[in-house]
């Protein structure tokens, strides 16, 4: 077996420890002579897997007791419709920050639920850069605030915050467990797991406990009700078990490795390895705000754009696979999470600078 290096936005690579375990324990998890896919959610065993990841997830990101940990189905993007159909009881807008094609996508969903103040919008430069925070529009009587942090399409990230006292909701997908974050400064952080925590299938809700009773559950459906199924302990039905316990062993590997202080510094290190390699070249070119560009996910395109096809076929030879850019901004795009290692985007570089001599 030939493992590659796996640039893919999401569903992102695994850790192998990770996966090699999982392999270990498929058909028979310590002991209990069934493969995790086949245990009932209500059974001791798995209920001790979702206890491990909520207390590991915990201690990872320093959780507060005044939050709760809530696993769903459906993605980030039915969370987009989600937090406003939640929020927004006994508010009639919320405020949103635009940053990029995911931010847009929340937008266009909860305009659905609540009117939307555009707080802030980079539109205009191509979101190659993060609205000034000290212009933005704030209704301190909306619902909340919502800011999608990491925009992974674009590879944007900004890591401050608004100053306002509204409830803070953000979009963490990308960006989850790969930098050191205050939860506290947060009312609502949502991450699909795909990208920096396990496979598809499984949504993280880390959400303030006040804000559960805002979840008007006499017109919500009953599994989007987030007050309901922090009650029902994120099983009001069946949920995506396997997927809860492969984030229970990325977690386990993270504890491993040091924790989030020890990932984000191996984090920067990667980013810039493979920023500085794109800038010290006229042949590759990145073009996002220097201060605001994304440690988890890297674009670029060539400066002869006729090229990207053959780079493309060229670099899937050599191992590294799924380079190519977002099908709506095209040229490249090398994601680079917590289990991309160093290795990797090393290779992604020496791949670049060959390229380069033979095209160039």
């Amino acid at each position: 077996m030939s493992r590659v290096y796996n640039f893919c936005s999401g569903p992102a690579a695994l850790p192998e420890a990770v996966l090699e375990k999982a392999q270990s324990e498929l058909l028979d998890w310590h002991g209990a002579g069934v493969s995790v896919m086949e245990m009932s959610h209500r059974s001791d065993e798995f209920v001790s897997i979702l206890t491990s990841a909520k207390a590991r997830l915990s201690r990872l990101l320093n959780i507060p007791d005044d939050y709760e940990i809530l696993f769903a189905q459906g993605g980030a993007s039915t969370l987009f419709a989600q937090i406003p159909a939640n929020l927004t009881h006994g508010f009639d807008r919320a405020c949103y920050l635009d940053t990029g094609a995911w931010s847009s996508k929340a937008i266009k969903e909860a305009k659905k639920y609540t009117d939307v103040i555009l707080s802030g919008s980079s539109k205009e430069q191509n979101y190659t850069t993060v609205p000034d925070f000290d212009a933005l529009t704030l209704d301190e009587k909306a619902a909340y605030l919502h800011v999608t942090p990491n925009e992974t399409i674009g590879g944007l990230e900004f890591d401050a915050l608004p100053d306002t006292e509204l409830p803070i909701v953000a979009d963490l997908s990308s960006t989850i467990l790969s930098r050191q974050i205050d939860v506290s400064k947060y009312g609502l952080i949502y991450a699909g797991a795909q990208k920096n925590v396990g496979p598809a299938g499984v949504v993280i809700n880390i959400i303030r406990k006040d804000l559960l009773a805002r979840s008007n559950n006499a017109v919500l459906p009953t599994v989007w009700s987030f007050e309901t199924l922090a009650k029902n302990d994120s099983m009001i039905n069946t949920p995506p078990t396997f997927a809860i316990y492969l984030a229970d062993l990325v977690f386990e590997w993270l504890e491993a490795q040091g924790g989030v202080a020890a990932m984000e510094k191996i984090n920067i290190e990667k980013a810039e390895l493979l920023y500085s390699a794109i800038d010290q070249s006229d042949f590759y070119s990145n073009p996002i705000d220097m201060q605001y560009r994304s440690r988890m996910n890297v674009p670029f395109v060539l400066a002869d754009a006729s090229l990207e096809a053959t780079f493309l076929e060229e670099s899937e030879r050599a191992g590294l696979r799924t380079l190519a850019g977002h099908r709506s901004v095209g040229g490249m795009r090398a994601s680079i999470y917590n289990a991309m290692p160093k290795s990797g985007v090393e290779a992604l570089i020496e791949f670049m600078s060959s390229f380069e001599k033979r095209y160039g």
